[in-house]
C-alpha cells in the first residue's frame, strides 16, 4: 500500500506511526502514538505526489491552521501542524467511533429524534466555525464521526478556507456531489449558507434513507442541485413531522437568500421544534419553490390568518362612515347653500361607501384566490410538487401480500413494518393494513407503513420479536394477549435503537409465555453520554497536565499562551474548574504561562554545599494521587531539608537535595507523620 514506508517511523522523535486508518484525496490518515504525552492520535500525512507541489502544501497547512483556530466539542481537535524531513503532517485527536454514513447505512432510516440529535450538534459545530470565518465546504455524513456516547464531531476541514469576498470555486468542484450546494456546483461564491444547504441534505438523507438527488454521473447530480425540484421528504417518509420538514426544505432552498442566514438561526428553529414537535413555522416567503413547500404546512389554516389585510386597508374598512339617509323636513328648511353643502357631503359619503364595498370585494377575492392557490399547491404536492411525474408511483394494494412479496414486486417503494398483531382472518406474515392507502401517489423510494398479521392467536402463546417497537406499542401488544402479564420496563442507553423503543426482552423472541408471568422490557434512552470529574491541574506543567486529564478520561485538551508571573509552561487557568462533573468529550482549554510577566530578580544566594556533598534533582513518585492541594516536605535526621506546594491530581514532584553516598530521607504531606514514607537517594549515580 502506498506510503506504508511511514509505518514504524518516529516523526519529530515524538509520533510513532502504527497503522493506516483512512485515505483521502490529498492525504493518508494514520493511527499513531505520541510518546511525549503517551496518548494515541491520528496523523494526516500529505501524499507523495502532492508534497512537491507548493500550492497543495499551502492548502494542506492552511487546513491545519484553520482548524487550529477552532475549539468546540463537536469539532475534531487539531494538536499540531508540522513538517518532518519529507513529511508534511497534521496531528489530530483520534476518534473512537464510526462515520455518520456508516451509522445511516446500518439504520437505513433514522427517526426524527435521532435526526434532530445529530443535526443540532453539526449545526453547533458550523455555528462555531462560521463565527470564526471558517466555511467547511464539504459537509457530508462521511465527514461526521459518531462517538460511542452518541455525540458527533465534524471532521476533515480539508477544503475549508477563511471566508472572504473573493472566496470562489473556479478550478475544481470541491466537496461531494450528492451534498454540494447549487452555488458550489456552478463555481459561484461560497459562504456559510452553503454549509447549511449541505446540512439540510444530510438531514434529508437521515429522514428518507436516500439523498435528494442521484444520477448516473456527478455532472447530472450537480445539475439537479442547480435546478432544484427534489421530492418532498414527506413523500418518501410520511412519518416526518411537518416542522422538521420545513427546516430541511428551507435549508435546501436553491437560492441562498431563501435559506437560513446563519447556523444560529437554523439552530433556533431546531430548538423550537425540539420543544414542540407539533410546531409549524410561518416563513412568510411564498416566492420560492422550496418555501412554497413550507407554506404547504399551513394548508389547514384559515386563509385570513395566513394572508392578513394590510394595515392601511384594515384601517379604512374599520373607519366606517354613516350611510346616506332620506332627506327630512329639516333638510328642506335649510338654505340652498346649506342644502348644496349637505349634498356634497352625501356625495363624498356615497363615494367612501362604494370605496369601502370595493375594498371588501377585493379583499374577499384575494382570500378566495389564496385559498385556491393553497388547494392547488396541495394538489401539486400530493403528486410530487418538486419532481416530475416520472418520479412518482402510485401506492399498490398490499393487503394480503407478504413483506417478501411486495419487496420483490414493488422495488420503487420501501416497506416499513409499524406493528404486528394477531389476526384470525389472515395467515402469519400477510399485510393487513397499509398507510398511505392504495392509489395514493408518492415519490419513488417513498415509505409505505404496514401492519403484519401474526396469524391466529395461539393457544400456547410465545414472545414475539419486539425490538425497535415503541414502548407503548410493545406494552399494548402484551396486554392484548390477556394473560395478566406483569410488564417491567428498564431504561438503557443504546446507540443503535431509537429513544423510547425496545432494545431487548426477557423472555426472548419465540420463548413461551405463561399466565401472570413477568416480562422485562429494556427501553432505549438514546446514545449514552459519559461524564466524569475534571481534575485540578493548576500549577502543573503542560505535559503533566495533559497526562492527568487524559488518564481521567478527558482527551480533548487545547492550550492558549498567556502573560503570567508564574513559571513558563505552568498551567495558570483551566476552562472547566477542577471537580466539575461534565461530558468526557468536553474540550478543556488550558492557559499556559509564557513567563513574560515574571519579575526579574537576582537569583537567591545558596548556602555553601558541605565538603563532599553534591546537589541532585530527585523525581519523587507519590504513593497515591493527591486528592487535594497540599504541601510535601522532605526530612533528614529530624530536620526539614526541602518543601514544595502541590496541587490536587499530582502524581510526582521534583526536589533538589544535597548529600553524598546513599542517604535515606523521609517525605510527608502537610507535616502529618501518618502520611510519611521513606525513600533512598544515591548521590554517586
Amino acid at each position: 500500500m502506498e506510503m506504508d514506508r511511514y509505518i514504524g517511523r518516529l516523526l519529530d522523535n515524538r509520533y510513532e506511526i502504527l497503522e493506516v486508518i483512512g485515505t483521502g484525496g490529498m492525504a493518508v490518515v494514520y493511527k499513531a502514538r505520541c510518546h511525549r504525552l503517551n496518548r494515541l492520535v491520528a496523523i494526516k500525512i500529505l501524499r507523495d505526489e502532492y508534497s512537491q507541489d507548493e500550492e497543495f502544501r499551502r492548502r494542506f497547512h492552511a487546513e491545519g491552521q484553520a482548524v487550529a483556530m477552532l475549539s468546540h466539542p463537536n469539532i475534531v481537535s487539531v494538536y499540531d501542524v508540522s513538517t518532518s524531513d519529507d513529511a508534511d503532517y497534521i496531528v489530530m485527536e483520534l476518534i473512537d467511533g464510526i462515520t455518520l454514513k456508516q451509522y445511516m447505512e446500518k439504520k437505513q432510516i433514522l427517526n426524527w429524534k435521532e435526526t434532530l440529535h445529530f443535526a443540532i450538534q453539526i449545526g453547533k459545530a458550523l455555528d462555531h466555525a462560521h463565527s470564526r470565518g471558517i466555511i467547511h465546504r464539504d459537509i457530508k455524513p462521511h465527514n461526521v464521526m459518531v462517538l460511542k456516547n452518541g455525540s458527533v464531531k465534524v471532521a476533515d476541514f480539508g477544503i475549508a478556507q477563511v471566508m472572504s469576498k473573493s472566496n470562489t470555486l473556479t478550478k475544481e468542484a470541491l466537496g461531494s456531489v450528492h451534498y454540494i450546494s447549487p452555488e458550489q456546483a456552478k463555481g459561484g461564491r461560497v459562504d456559510n449558507r452553503s454549509d447549511l444547504y449541505s446540512l439540510g441534505v444530510v438531514m434529508y438523507e437521515m429522514m428518507t434513507g436516500r439523498p435528494p438527488y442521484d444520477g448516473d454521473s456527478p455532472v447530472s447530480v450537480a445539475i439537479q442541485h442547480i435546478n432544484g425540484k427534489a421530492p418532498m421528504p414527506s413523500t418518501l417518509n410520511p412519518n416526518i413531522p411537518g416542522g422538521l420538514e420545513q427546516i430541511i426544505v428551507k435549508a435546501m432552498s436553491t437560492d441562498p437568500a431563501d435559506r437560513y442566514p446563519t447556523a444560529a438561526a437554523m439552530l433556533a428553529d431546531m430548538d423550537e421544534f425540539r420543544k414542540n414537535p407539533a410546531i409549524l413555522f410561518d416563513y412568510n416567503n411564498p416566492t420560492t419553490e422550496l418555501d412554497a413547500a413550507a407554506h404547504l404546512q399551513h394548508r389547514n389554516q384559515d386563509p385570513d390568518e395566513t394572508m392578513p389585510l394590510p394595515k392601511t386597508t384594515a384601517e379604512r374598512v374599520a373607519g366606517k362612515t354613516e350611510p346616506s339617509r332620506p332627506r327630512t323636513d329639516r333638510d328642506r328648511s335649510r338654505s340652498p347653500q346649506q342644502r348644496n353643502a349637505r349634498r356634497r357631503e352625501e356625495i363624498v359619503e356615497e363615494r367612501e361607501e362604494r370605496s369601502k364595498v370595493a375594498t371588501i370585494a377585493i379583499v374577499s377575492c384575494a382570500v378566495v384566490a389564496v385559498a385556491a392557490i393553497i388547494v392547488f399547491v396541495i394538489a401539486v404536492a400530493t403528486g410530487g410538487a418538486f419532481g416530475s411525474d416520472d418520479n412518482l408511483v402510485a401506492v399498490p394494494d398490499l393487503l394480503g401480500k407478504t413483506q417478501e412479496q411486495v419487496t420483490e414486486l414493488y422495488p420503487d417503494i420501501v416497506i416499513k413494518i409499524d406493528e404486528k398483531t394477531y389476526d384470525s382472518q389472515r395467515p402469519k406474515g400477510q399485510i393487513i393494513e397499509q398507510r398511505p392507502a392504495a392509489g395514493v401517489k408518492i415519490a419513488k423510494g417513498g415509505i409505505v407503513t404496514v401492519t403484519v398479521s401474526l396469524g391466529p392467536e395461539p393457544q400456547t402463546k410465545v414472545m414475539e420479536m419486539l425490538k425497535d417497537v415503541p414502548e407503548q406499542q410493545a406494552k399494548d401488544f402484551l396486554n392484548n394477549l390477556k394473560m395478566d402479564l406483569k410488564i417491567i420496563s428498564h431504561l438503557e442507553a443504546s446507540s443503535t435503537v431509537g429513544s423510547g423503543c425496545v432494545i431487548r426482552t426477557d423472555p426472548e423472541d419465540k420463548e413461551g409465555l405463561s399466565v401472570g408471568q413477568t416480562v422485562h422490557l429494556w427501553i432505549s434512552t438514546g446514545p449514552e453520554v459519559k461524564t466524569g470529574h475534571i481534575p485540578n491541574v493548576l500549577g502543573r506543567d503542560k505535559e503533566m497536565a495533559v497526562k492527568i486529564l487524559t488518564n481521567a478520561g478527558f482527551p480533548n485538551v487545547e492550550f492558549q499562551s498567556v502573560d503570567s508571573d508564574r513559571n513558563e509552561g505552568e498551567v495558570v487557568d483551566q476552562s472547566v474548574p477542577g471537580g466539575t462533573q461534565t461530558d468526557l468529550n468536553t474540550t478543556i482549554v488550558l492557559s499556559i504561562s509564557n513567563g513574560k510577566s515574571r519579575p526579574q530578580t537576582e537569583p537567591p544566594t545558596l548556602p555553601p554545599i558541605p565538603d563532599g556533598y553534591v546537589t541532585k534533582t530527585v523525581l519523587l513518585e507519590l504513593p497515591d494521587e493527591m486528592l487535594e492541594d497540599g504541601r510535601i516536605s522532605i526530612w533528614y535526621d529530624g530536620k526539614m531539608v526541602a518543601e514544595q506546594d502541590v496541587y490536587a491530581g499530582t502524581l510526582s514532584v521534583e526536589f533538589k537535595l544535597q548529600g553524598k553516598g546513599t542517604m535515606s530521607f523521609q517525605a510527608m504531606v502537610d507535616e502529618n507523620p501518618q502520611t510519611a514514607w521513606k525513600f533512598d537517594v544515591n548521590f554517586d549515580d
